[in-house]
């Protein structure tokens, strides 16, 4: 069995590599082509191009290399086609992957599957449709996506959320992070101002409200701040006056402790202020209450406001079907109505619990690995096919 697959930034690697593992132990005589970083290589890929080339965010990142990527679409369709393989596999990154698919299709009848869905269940309902003229199935992470790719007229295979198989920290590992740090006196409060730099300064002022009111209302909370690797020295910069604040800073020390300690101060606190993303899962993972803050440009604000179709952001309130998770979004980004929501988060988090426990549990929690499941759903559409 030949596949060819591309991932075309860190996520989707992690995503590749664990469906490449899957594929191995369901079909050992598997071969791999292909685009993708060090976790996909470490499965056997030799990749065609560093996937960091892939890695752009943004217009005024994507101008200046827009016709070396339109190259590299080009040179990535064409040796699919030339190599014929069983199966395309595109992850994420759709920019890149479904002109690929696009350019693949219209030169061969190469099975095509992308992994994971876009929210069309959000906004821009139409790019399911223009999908289905190029994809053949899609692998969904989430389990209410698979019915509008399914009535665009693709197949579609729910394998469950990546953030399943992650590491949590056990309990012993969060009360020796408590006391490590010297953070038994009160509450641990973990403050999560995004891992784009773009968020960092947009939400950061903000945040430093929170963290001031948040003392003057709580004198004995501990604030934690874990750093992404992109932001830490923003991070670090913008905390410098904030009152007893633990920043942990991923720079420091070997990357496999760093981390560690990070699940170690996820399963540690009694509640989370975090930006909108998918950190509402891994906090969820943990068992950490949470609210969420988020904003953008007054600009991204008004289109989005206008296209968006659900009437909550967290990923934790979707997959749970209820409105645990307390929210502050756009204009309702207000430090004094974001204190107050994290108090009363404190004073009564069993609702949130319950949603939490509930989300893990229809991601996949104790099931089969998301990478395994993916595997034999391509192996699945390829047997249908």
């Amino acid at each position: 069995m030949r596949v060819f697959i591309l991932a075309g930034e860190p996520s989707g690697d992690k995503l590749g590599g664990a469906l490449m593992a899957g594929l191995k132990s369901l079909h050992p005589d598997v071969s791999f082509e292909g685009i993708g970083g060090v976790l996909m290589q470490a499965e056997g890929l030799n990749s065609r191009f560093d996937m960091s080339e892939l890695s752009v965010m943004g217009l005024a990142e994507i101008l200046p290399k827009y016709f070396h990527l339109k190259r590299r679409i080009a040179e990535t369709a064409q040796a699919v086609i030339d190599m014929q393989p069983d199966v395309l596999i595109t992850i994420d990154s759709p920019d890149f992957s479904l002109r690929v698919a696009k350019l693949v299709k219209a030169g061969s009848d190469i099975r095509t599957v992308h992994y994971v869905a876009p929210t069309v269940w959000a906004w821009r309902a139409g790019r399911a449709a223009k999908m289905a003229r190029h994809i053949d199935q899609v692998l969904a992470l989430l389990p209410f996506e698979p019915p509008y790719m399914q009535a665009a007229g693709m197949r579609c295979d729910f394998v469950g959320h990546p953030v399943v198989a992650e590491p949590v920290a056990t309990d012993h590992e969060a009360n020796a992070f408590k006391a490590k740090r010297n953070l038994s006196k009160g509450p641990v409060v973990l403050l999560l101002p995004g891992s784009r730099r773009s968020e960092v300064a947009r939400l950061g002022e903000r945040f430093s409200q929170v963290a001031k009111q948040l003392k003057a209302q709580i004198p004995d909370a501990q604030i934690v701040v874990p750093a992404a690797a992109p932001v830490a020295d923003a991070v670090c910069e913008l905390t410098k006056d904030w009152p007893d604040t633990l920043v942990l800073d991923p720079r420091q020390g070997e990357y496999a402790a760093a981390m560690a300690e990070k699940r170690a101060a996820f399963r540690a606190a009694d509640v989370a202020l975090a930006a909108s993303g998918t950190v509402s899962l891994e906090l969820a993972a943990a068992n950490t209450p949470m609210v969420i803050a988020y904003d953008m440009s007054p600009l991204s604000r008004f289109i989005i406001s206008r296209m968006v179709k659900v009437d909550t952001v967290t990923l934790v309130n979707l997959v749970s079907d209820t409105r645990a998770v307390p929210e502050f979004i756009g204009k309702d980004c207000q430090p004094d109505r974001i204190v107050a929501s994290i108090a009363d988060v404190l004073a009564a988090p069993q609702d949130q619990r319950a949603a939490m426990a509930l989300t893990m549990q229809r991601l996949g929690q104790g099931g089969e690995a998301p990478g395994l499941r993916a595997a034999r759903a391509v192996l699945d559409g390829l047997a249908a096919d």
